[in-house]
């Protein structure tokens, strides 16, 4: 039957629509959880991408964005029907831009998976946190305290001992490539808590999709000629869907509760889930380098928050 044609069972589904997303509303801890939940799927993309076949680099990129792109489409029509175009068309330039940070995001993570080790990138993503306080600092004013600034100064030490020994090892590009995405992040997580911190009425959900689409037209014309087997679409759709499009919808929902920096500490999480699994899922061990380095990240952001907690509590 058509929705058209029964437009008192329409109003009914969208009013059931709307109970659904009122329930979504999330408490503080299981907003948490959540997004622990959130960075171990984003986490799975680093061990699929060793067990392709054929595809490589922007070719990877592409495949994972255009099926993401149609697996937001579905979950978007699904919560939101047809109205999502309208509030998308009507939506301030907060939603573009947080569309345009998703794609970067996209699109550098994964190029840069193919250039470097799975452990340099994850390390370099995880600097995020501390970019997102300085970002939020500088846009909207957030004061940083002097454990903040302490253990920025900790992580930029460890990246720099990573960055020394990539330059000799041949795998800085890669490095390079992958500092683009937590720059990004930090300007998309600040850009959610500023519209919050308005009261505007902007859905960041479809953001995700945006940036989806931005991915997937930038890559198309480097990935050409396609040689991907069909084993390798078959991975890539998997992660278009598992490693970005539900994993990312998440975590704009929960962005509506944590913090822009809490956020990015949670997501920082995905550096042990990611290295942990492509060490036992694909035989990739981490070099001296990396743990050490990326021990001195995780050390600073960890103990900041840990502090941040008990002087909360």
């Amino acid at each position: 039957m058509s929705l058209r044609a029964d437009p008192i069972g329409s109003a009914r589904r969208e009013h059931r629509v709307a109970s659904l997303l009122s329930g979504m509303k999330l408490t503080h801890a299981k907003a948490l959880l959540l997004m622990v939940v959130v960075t171990f799927m984003w986490s799975i993309a680093g061990v699929v991408t060793r067990h392709l076949e054929i595809a490589r680099s922007f070719e990877i990129t592409f495949w994972r964005s255009f099926f993401a792109v149609g697996s937001l489409t579905a979950i978007l029509l699904l919560f939101q029907g047809r109205q999502v175009i309208a509030s998308m068309r009507a939506s301030g330039p907060a939603l573009w831009i947080s569309g345009l940070c998703w794609g970067m995001m996209f699109t550098a993570t994964m190029v840069a998976l193919t250039l470097t080790s799975v452990a340099n990138v994850l390390v370099t993503i995880s600097v995020g946190p501390f970019l997102t306080a300085l970002v939020a600092r500088v846009f909207i004013g957030r004061h940083l305290p002097a454990r903040t600034w302490l253990a920025i100064v900790v992580a930029g030490i460890g990246i720099a001992y990573m960055y020394a020994a990539q330059v000799s090892g041949g795998q800085l590009a890669g490095t390079l490539v992958a500092i683009c995405a937590p720059v990004a992040g930090a300007v998309n997580w600040t850009v959610v808590q500023r519209s919050n911190a308005r009261g505007l009425n902007v859905d960041l959900v479809p953001a995700v999709l945006v940036g989806a689409v931005i991915s997937t037209l930038a890559t198309l014309p480097l990935a050409i000629p396609l040689q991907a087997s069909a084993h390798d679409i078959g991975l890539l759709a998997v992660l278009g869907l598992f490693q970005l499009a539900i994993p990312c919808s998440l975590s704009v929902v929960c962005a509506r509760v944590l913090k822009a920096p809490e956020i990015a500490l949670l997501a920082s999480l995905e550096v042990l889930f990611g290295i942990l699994l492509v060490w036992v899922g694909a035989g990739e061990v981490p070099s001296q380098t990396v743990l050490v380095g990326g021990a001195m990240v995780l050390g600073a952001l960890t103990a900041n928050e840990l502090v941040g907690w008990k002087q909360r509590a």
